[in-house]
């Protein structure tokens, strides 16, 4: 073996349960383990990171991974950590997602060569659909109690909780169609163990159960902690919503924001599970960032490498390029390079007006771009005041009372940028 898989995870802090013999089990040589993942967005979100670093040491370690597509349980729903019951997709869905997913799962898994350890990408929904009721309920119901299915955290949160609805018994046979899943792939692909979240060990374990009592053999479950932030705000959740591995759905340069703005405590955890540094190099790390910790040392080089990982160099490069542009010496070179969406994620909330690009055709004066036409100053004569003091910027580059706005200045052909001094900056949207 490469490295040892167990001790790997451990001193990253990725262990949170492990069913005994697992670790021994994994000595004996190649062995095949699974990582179930919901279908239910054509992206994986960062929340989805963990068990993906969890596959990628599983074959950095010499061993086979799987990641199994929840086709037929995301039609279902699941009961761990939920609330309610989720919505359910049709099978196009399914497929196109199932597509969409696998692309992204290939930036950290090798699904292409000819070696014995190449990931397998599979959808239970593909033994599930011609599987009756009555087949399932009579070959794999009958050898799990209903005593055993309700001593399972999930299912007990979810009947005590004040939920008006309560549980339907849909989401209360989730953890036998899961289990069934573990049995498939143990009988089907000598598969031995399944890893996740620590809230699917009750999941887990009843797929080991079924493999002792249909498959006459042993499975295995190992589960990584849930993560979470030093602040008691849920990780991977901005004010927009989910951080997405899709460009489209999270820029590249929100993407590299949201680790760029993680709390010291958080980024010394995150670096170990989120990047394959070394145990030493991230041991320097910690101890560089912590003589200078103004620097933000972790941070930046945790936003670096899983920036690069899920996008690429030089999207990075962009990002970093972005972030400068309202932290740091930019020039209006580096501004006009902007496209137009990172643009408008870069001064997100920043204070808009709308103007008729007839307007710059002429010229805008810039009494009428600060104040006058936009309201970005009080008054008139406030603008006249500070571009005097030589603090008004236009595009990054200072300007004078007798300057013009045009249509040269437009970015993306759409916006102007203002500002007056360092950190006061004002969006002029042409239309």
């Amino acid at each position: 073996m490469e490295k040892n898989f167990v001790e790997e995870l451990q001193w990253r802090g990725m262990v949170h349960d492990i069913m005994p013999g697992a670790e021994d089990h994994l000595m004996e040589g190649m062995q095949a383990a699974y990582v179930g993942i919901d279908p239910t967005a054509d992206s994986l979100h960062i929340g989805h990171l963990v068990s993906v670093m969890m596959l990628r040491h599983f074959q950095l370690s010499g061993h086979k991974p799987f990641a199994l597509v929840g086709g037929a349980t995301g039609m279902i729903g699941d009961p761990s950590g939920k609330s309610a019951e989720r919505n359910l997709l049709d099978e196009a869905t399914l497929r196109h997602n199932q597509e969409a997913i696998k692309s992204q799962l290939g930036r950290f898994l090798d699904f292409e060569s000819n070696a014995p350890n190449a990931a397998v990408l599979v959808n239970n929904y593909d033994w599930m659909k011609d599987f009756s009721f009555l087949d399932f309920i009579r070959d794999v119901g009958k050898h799990i109690t209903v005593n055993y299915m309700m001593a399972k955290d999930s299912v007990k949160k979810r009947l005590s909780s004040d939920a008006k609805e309560g549980m339907s018994f849909t989401e209360f046979t989730y953890q036998l169609v899961q289990g069934y899943d573990f049995l498939y792939l143990f009988q089907n692909h000598n598969c031995t163990i399944q890893m996740g979240g620590s809230d699917q060990w009750g999941n887990i374990t009843t797929g080991t159960e079924l493999i002792r009592r249909i498959g006459g053999g042993k499975g295995f479950a190992l589960t990584c902690p849930l993560i979470t932030k030093a602040d008691g705000a849920k990780f991977g959740k901005t004010e927009g919503g989910n951080v997405w591995l899709d460009a489209e759905r999270t820029s590249p340069y929100k993407f590299y924001q949201y680790w760029l703005n993680t709390s010291d405590e958080d980024a010394e955890k995150y670096i170990k599970i989120f990047t394959f540094l070394t145990q030493d190099e991230i041991k320097d790390l910690v101890e560089t960032h912590k003589a200078e910790p103004h620097l933000r040392t972790l941070q930046k080089k945790l936003a670096e490498e899983i920036t690069t990982m899920v996008h690429s160099k030089e999207e990075l490069d962009n990002a970093i390029k972005a972030s400068s542009i309202l932290f740091g010496k930019s020039t209006s070179e580096d501004l006009m390079q902007l496209d137009a969406k990172t643009f408008l994620d870069v001064f997100e909330g920043v204070p808009q007006a709308e103007i008729s690009k007839s307007d710059l055709e002429s010229g805008l004066d810039m009494i009428g771009a600060l104040a006058a036409k936009t309201g970005f100053l009080g008054s008139n004569g406030e603008a006249r005041r500070e571009l005097k003091q030589n603090s008004i910027s236009v595009n990054k580059q200072k300007v004078k009372e007798d300057h013009q706005i045009t249509t040269s200045d437009l970015i993306n052909n759409k916006f102007v940028l203002l500002q007056r001094g360092k950190k006061n900056y004002f969006v002029l949207v042409v239309n």
